[in-house]
This record gives C-alpha cells, sequence and structure tokens, in this order.
C-alpha cells in the first residue's frame, strides 16, 4: 500500500511541471513516443515527459492451468483470462545546458496491474558534450544485449517476445553500470557504430539483492539502419554475454556422454566448492526493411548459443544459491527468432509471422529425454513456437492486436512430455499509448 501512494504521490508532484520541448530517446523496453532518436536533443531547456501505455487482453488457451510464455502461466482452473498485460507511466528528464558542461538523463518507469506494483526503470545517464562521443549509464535498466530484449513491448509486433529471451533475460532488466559510445555528431562511418560495454549483477530485477561477487560482463556493437538502393534498409549487431555464478556447494551437474548415450553426471569434487558456475552467450541479429506501395516489409532475426546455469527444474538463471547436493545444472543451449512483418493495403494495417525456437540442451533430443538412467527433466525440452497475427493502428495511440501461438514441445519418454502439450495461445489485445 505504501508503495502505491508513493507512487501516486510522485505523479501528481512531476505533472505540474510543464514540458518546454519534445523529448530525447527511447532507451530499453519503453515507449517510441518519448523520442526517436538521440540527434534530437540539443535544445537548452529543462526537458520533462510523461508517457506510457496500457494493454488489455483477453487469452484463450488449450488446457487449464497450462505452463505459457505468452503472459504467464494459466491458473489451475482456468484457460481464458482477462487480463492487463501492461500498464506502464514512464517519466524522462533531460537537462543538457551549457555544451561544455555534461548533460543529463533520469528515468522513472513503473508497472501497475491486477497483479502488483513493479518498478521497470530507475536509471540516471550522464552526456559528455567536449567529443560527443560516449555516455555513462548506471541503475536498473535493460542489459544491452541483442534486439528483442531492447525492443519497447509497445511496437514490437508479437504479444511477448520469444521464450529464448525471456528464460535468458528474464524481466530483461539488471542493476549494473554501462558506458556506450555513440556519436552525436557527424563522424564519417563511424556515425552509425554504437557500442556498449557493461557491467551488472546477472540475476535480473526479481532477487532481493546481489548475492554473490560474481558479475555479468555485456558487450554489444551494433549498426544503425543503413540504406540499401532507394527502398531498403539494413541493421544489426553482435552481443555477448560472460559471467557466471558462486558454486556455493560442491555438487554441479553436466550433460556428459556415457556407455555411448548422454546422461547428466554429477562432479562431487571439492575443488567445486566456490568455484564458479558459467553463464556465457554470444549472439547475432539482423533487422530488413523494404519501402513498398502499401507500406514496408520488414524481416527480422536473431541467434543465440552458449551454455547456461540453471536447476534441475529450470534452465532459468538460479534467483538463489544452491544448498546439499541441489547444485546447479550446466547446459549448452540454442536458440533463435525470425519476424516477417508486411503491411496490406495501407500502413495502418499489418500481417505478422513469427518463429522462434528454445533448446535448452542441444545435445540431447526426443526419447533420450526420459530414457532409463539418463536424469533429463522437463527442462531439457525443446520447445518450438509458430505465430501469426494481425494488426490494426487505428490511430498513433490506439492499436489492436490478434495473435495466435502455436507452441509445440519435443515429444520425450518423460512422463507427462510423451505427446504434444495443449498450450497453445489466442491473444486479443488493445493497446493505448499516450
Amino acid at each position: 500500500m505504501k508503495k502505491f501512494t508513493l507512487f501516486w504521490i510522485l505523479l501528481c508532484g512531476i505533472s505540474v511541471y510543464q514540458s518546454k520541448a519534445q523529448f530525447l530517446m527511447d532507451m530499453v523496453d519503453t515507449t517510441k513516443m518519448m523520442g526517436k532518436g538521440m540527434l534530437g536533443v540539443y535544445q537548452k531547456y529543462d526537458h520533462l515527459k510523461i508517457g506510457g501505455y496500457i494493454q488489455p487482453q483477453f487469452q484463450v488457451t488449450g488446457d487449464k492451468g497450462a505452463r505459457s510464455y505468452e503472459g504467464g502461466d494459466f491458473n489451475s482452473q482456468e484457460n481464458n483470462r482477462i487480463m492487463l498485460r501492461r500498464s506502464r507511466i514512464r517519466v524522462d528528464y533531460v537537462y543538457f545546458g551549457d555544451v561544455k558542461k555534461p548533460g543529463v538523463q533520469v528515468v522513472f518507469q513503473f508497472d501497475a496491474n491486477e497483479r502488483g506494483f513493479t518498478v521497470r526503470d530507475l536509471w540516471g545517464r550522464i552526456f559528455e558534450n567536449n567529443l560527443k562521443l560516449f555516455s555513462f549509464t548506471t541503475g536498473m535498466f535493460a542489459r544491452p544485449f541483442g534486439f528483442e530484449i531492447n525492443y519497447s513491448s509497445s511496437d514490437r509486433e508479437s504479444p511477448e517476445r520469444g521464450r529464448m529471451s525471456q528464460i535468458l533475460m528474464k524481466g530483461e532488466r539488471d542493476l549494473g553500470a554501462m558506458i556506450t559510445f555513440e556519436p552525436r555528431r557527424s563522424l564519417g562511418i563511424f556515425t552509425r557504430i554504437k557500442a556498449d560495454l557493461g557491467l551488472f549483477n546477472g540475476q535480473g530485477i526479481y532477487v532481493s539483492g546481489d548475492f554473490d561477487n560474481y558479475k555479468d560482463l555485456i558487450a554489444r556493437i551494433s549498426m544503425k539502419p543503413v540504406q540499401l538502393g532507394k527502398r531498403m534498409t539494413i541493421s544489426g549487431g553482435l552481443s555477448t554475454l560472460q559471467g557466471g555464478l558462486l558454486q556455493n556447494t560442491r555438487y554441479c551437474y553436466a550433460t556428459l556422454q556415457k556407455n555411448g548415450a548422454y546422461v547428466v553426471a554429477v562432479d562431487s569434487s571439492a575443488a567445486n566448492l566456490f568455484g564458479k558456475s558459467p553463464r556465457s552467450y554470444n549472439g547475432a541479429d539482423i533487422q530488413l526493411k523494404i519501402q513498398n506501395r502499401m507500406g514496408s516489409t520488414e524481416i527480422r532475426g536473431e541467434w543465440i548459443g552458449g551454455r547456461q546455469t540453471g536447476t534441475a527444474a529450470s534452465s532459468e538463471t538460479p534467483t538463489a544459491l544452491m544448498t546439499g547436493r541441489d547444485g546447479f545444472y550446466v547446459r549448452r543451449f540454442s536458440g533463435a527468432y525470425f519476424y516477417l512483418v508486411q503491411n496490406i493495403f495501407t500502413s495502418k494495417n499489418q500481417l505478422v509471422f513469427k518463429y522462434d525456437w528454445y533448446d535448452p540442451n542441444r545435445l540431447v533430443k526426443g526419447k533420450e529425454i526420459g530414457a532409463a538412467g539418463s536424469n533429463f527433466s522437463a527442462a531439457d525440452i525443446r520447445y518450438d513456437t509458430f505465430g501469426m497475427g494481425y494488426i490494426r493502428y487505428m490511430t498513433e495511440n490506439i492499436k489492436l492486436m490478434l495473435y495466435f501461438a502455436r507452441v509445440q514441445n519435443e515429444i520425450t519418454a518423460l512422463k507427462g512430455f510423451t505427446s504434444d502439450l495443449k498450450d497453445n495461445v489466442m491473444t486479443c489485445r488493445i493497446q493505448f499509448r499516450f
């Protein structure tokens, strides 16, 4: 209750301030009405901007209590629901002042819905104004990894990010600090280059605090859209994450080959105690846009692979250290997504086709999972999701979405996963943005 009271006091207090100019930029998972880039920032004013969006939706799935990455698991006695998926309020303050002095940006973003009140962004950024090349960001903000992680939920053409993105980067955000190279003046070919280097706690925002000394080092270099011919633009990036978690027990589990078959084996060497359980991701993404008479055709794709530390029951990053024999499980994973977005009739209508997969343990497949003595679990099962949707932009503030996600799990020998689960989801959503 105190959180809600504080939130409304803050909102009422800042709403009386009159903004003098259009704002700066859209960073991380926020509304793009907040700004279309960093190049329009050079007014000598204080900037205060309030914006946000609301996403009420109705969903139907194939079975009661279905587990889902299309907005969270369904309750045990429901296969349809009305929910407020997101309800975001974002406040930005930007001050540049004297061009010889550093500029500053401060961002607060909150999510309030029937499930509670959540802080999404709390960060500050310093711009150096001598070279106009660098900025420094610290606080709670989205990890600078890949494309989909940082693509706004208000602009994305599917209701949710892919399963891979949600599992590897749950909540998208983390506490950390980042230095960014992004020229705000003409610098030849480097004007189109952006590079981020950040250090983060590693567990995300769904923990009460950091619980070990290991940090995640995340780096990304990307190319802003480049014109190819008269109608085509291309952009893309490369990302890496190198980190890990404290091995609080001497028990470490991994997938190894034994007698010609893969099994989960335990290493109980005393040398494992207080060591580092690895999290190592590498990714590449590309975006292609082609203008046409009806609007545009967009093709986007991203692949991520590497090693992930999880638990026996899940490949998500653990939110606590293990004790006793419940050690960490290290798996080699791979995943990807692909979008095809096509305007039809006019630019206000879009057809969306999406395919994504996430294989939490690429060393095993099919009925190897659940085989006698293998010790594999549901956390090792691959999922493929085929999505198709229609979007109608009624105005710049109202967007309608119909989207069907066909989810296919790997057929295994594991009880409960010997056939495809009834977890397909139909989503009907209306978005209001201001």
